[in-house]
Order: C-alpha cells, then sequence, then structure tokens
C-alpha cells in the first residue's frame, strides 16, 4: 500500500494498528505523522494520548509496555517511535539493548486500543528481519522516497491549491528552479506566494522570480543551463551576481564541475538503458535534478563532458596554487566553453 491510499483509508476511519514509514523523504513522513495524529486524537487530548518514544534511548520493551496500558479518558492512544534500526540494516548505535522476542510477541496480537508508528531512518528496510516480516502481516509499511520529476510539479501545484491558489506548470518548474527539490522549502516558498497573490489569485513565473531567491547551487546549475544553450551572457551575468553576493570563485567552479560530473554520469548510465529512478538511486539525487541534467547532458558529447572535467580540474589546481586570477579564470572557462 502506498501512503495516499493509506491517509485515505485513515480519513475513512480505517486505522491499522501499526504501521512502519521509512525512506528519505523526512517532509512527507512528517505529514503522514501529523494526519494519523489528527485523525487519532482530539488537540486537546494529545498530552495523555500521544506518546514519543526514540528507540536511541528507549528499549522496545517498553514501546511494548506502553501499547499494552489501556488509554487514559480516550478511545485509543498514538505510539510514535523514532530511530527504529530493528527494521533496518543499519548498526544499532548507543548502549540500549532491545528485547526484540518481546516486539515480535506483540506483532503478533497488537492491541486494539494502541496504535505504534514506526519512523525507520533510511531508503531500505531489512528484509531479513522478523520485524519487517511481521509488521507487513500485520500493519502497514509505507515508503516515502523522492518524488519523481513529474509528480514533484504536480505535488507544488496541490500544495497551491491548498491554499486556495492557483499555480500552472511553468510557474511550478520556475518555483522547483530557484529554491531546489527539498519538499518542506518548496511548501513554505508556496505558502509566501499565495499570502502575496491572496486567496483565489493564481501564481506566475514573474511572482516567482520576484519572491524567490535562487540558492548558490541552483544559481550554478542556472549557469549550466545557459552554458548548455549557448547563452553566454546570462551564463556570465549569473557568476557576477554569485561575486556581488561573496561567493568563493573556487567554490563556483567546484559546483560548475559537480553538475557536469553529474551530466556525465547521468548519460553514461542512461547509454546503459537505466530508468530516470534509477539513476538518482545509483547517485544518490533527486530524480528531477537527474531530469533537468539528463536534458543538459544531451547538448554535449561524452567527449566534451570528459574535456570539460578536465579543464576544470586544471583551473581549480591554477586557482588554489595562484596560478592563475580566481575571477578571470572562470571568466576565460566560459568564454573556451561558448566559443
Amino acid at each position: 500500500m502506498d501512503a495516499r491510499t493509506a491517509i485515505k483509508e485513515i480519513k475513512q476511519g480505517k486505522v491499522s494498528p501499526l504501521y512502519l514509514c521509512y525512506g528519505t523523504e523526512k517532509y512527507q513522513i512528517r505529514e503522514f505523522v501529523d494526519t494519523l495524529t489528527n485523525q487519532l486524537v482530539e488537540p486537546e487530548q494529545r498530552e495523555m494520548a500521544v506518546v514519543q518514544i526514540d528507540l536511541s534511548e528507549t528499549p522496545v520493551e517498553l514501546v511494548v509496555e506502553e501499547a499494552e496500558t489501556l488509554p487514559f479518558l480516550v478511545e485509543r492512544k498514538l505510539v510514535i517511535v523514532q530511530s527504529a534500526s530493528l527494521f533496518t540494516a543499519a548498526k544499532e548505535g548507543g548502549k540500549v539493548e532491545h528485547n526484540v522476542e518481546r516486539l515480535l510477541s506483540y506483532l503478533a496480537d497488537p492491541a486494539e486500543y494502541s496504535v505504534i508508528l514506526f519512523i525507520a531512518n533510511g531508503e531500505k528496510l531489512d528484509e531479513r528481519k522478523k520485524t519487517v516480516k511481521m509488521i507487513k502481516t500485520a500493519g502497514q509499511v509505507l515508503s516515502f522516497m523522492p518524488l519523481g520529476a513529474s509528480e514533484l510539479v504536480q505535488w507544488v501545484i496541490r500544495e497551491a491549491g491548498k491554499h486556495k491558489c492557483t499555480m500552472g506548470q511553468q510557474a511550478a518548474e520556475a518555483l522547483i528552479a530557484n529554491a531546489g527539490v527539498q519538499m518542506s522549502t518548496l511548501s513554505a516558498e508556496v505558502n509566501k506566494l499565495c499570502l502575496f497573490t491572496g486567496a483565489g489569485g493564481e501564481i506566475t513565473v514573474e511572482a516567482v522570480g520576484t519572491l524567490v531567491a535562487r540558492t548558490t547551487e541552483q544559481n550554478v546549475f542556472s549557469m549550466v543551463e545557459d552554458i548548455a544553450n549557448l547563452k553566454l551572457d546570462r551564463a556570465l551575468g549569473t557568476f557576477y551576481e554569485l561575486l556581488k553576493q561573496k561567493e568563493e570563485p573556487i567554490k563556483i567552479a567546484s559546483l560548475i564541475a559537480r553538475q557536469f560530473r553529474i551530466m556525465l554520469q547521468v548519460k553514461e548510465l542512461g547509454s546503459q538503458s537505466y530508468s530516470q529512478q534509477q539513476i538518482a538511486s545509483q547517485l544518490g539525487l533527486h530524480p528531477y535534478a537527474v531530469k533537468i541534467a539528463g536534458e543538459q547532458a544531451r547538448k554535449f558529447s561524452p567527449q566534451q563532458l570528459a574535456q570539460t572535467l578536465s579543464q576544470l580540474a586544471q583551473l581549480d589546481y591554477q586557482m588554489k596554487s595562484g596560478g592563475i586570477d580566481k575571477v578571470l579564470g572562470i571568466e576565460m572557462f566560459l568564454l573556451k566553453l561558448g566559443a
């Protein structure tokens, strides 16, 4: 079952006694926790009905004891368990010893008056563990991984709709290009844009450009995009703007090299028939970043990308050894690349 289906069931009153959330998208996990909390417990009852436990500090048998204890003045209690490494291949940190058999016994017969929500850090579960096999049978296991490129755009559009604003695809893509792919950042920026436009208003590309400042990484990303499209004047303009913001030229060169390295890796993996999601997993990148890097890489041959990386490595050495003025070095690199 996916998270969206689970949320629908929760809102319909179909609540499982056990949930296990894992994945790298912490914002989505927080949203799910909030949805479950809001559905199960009234705000004025949460002090007694919601229990937070961290397994890096507390043995798991205390989680079981808490879940088996009858709730006081409420129908059901919610036990939120952080750092649930008992379900992953990660090594358990700290000096806490867990009685796993006690947990397995509970998973086989969970209490009807308690809901346990385990949150495991990491993108994979350890399918060999009995804990994973049992919770898949007795509860719901939900994955929270980065959205695909098109999914992220649609998610941004839906976020605007939650604030009673409209937003087209171009504006959503412009927002991602400026703010990056972190969902918590995007949500905050959408909220700001909706306050600017007002309820019923439309968020435009122009509004995004005016109100959403680009990070250094996104500026470099845009610079490489302009280089790929042979828009050298815009690329140099972005570079001078970064200098005005007191960014170190060596850092800028490093970020340019990183993007060209990603482009080469995406091109090579794409030629081996890897999907966008597979490439993202292999490189540890967001699928949206892979999509854009792939589009940029199509404008270069593998030889051109490798040669550019070699030039950047030489430029890095010259700048760090004092062999060339840092600003002049990047200017000459950009001019040569665009020639």
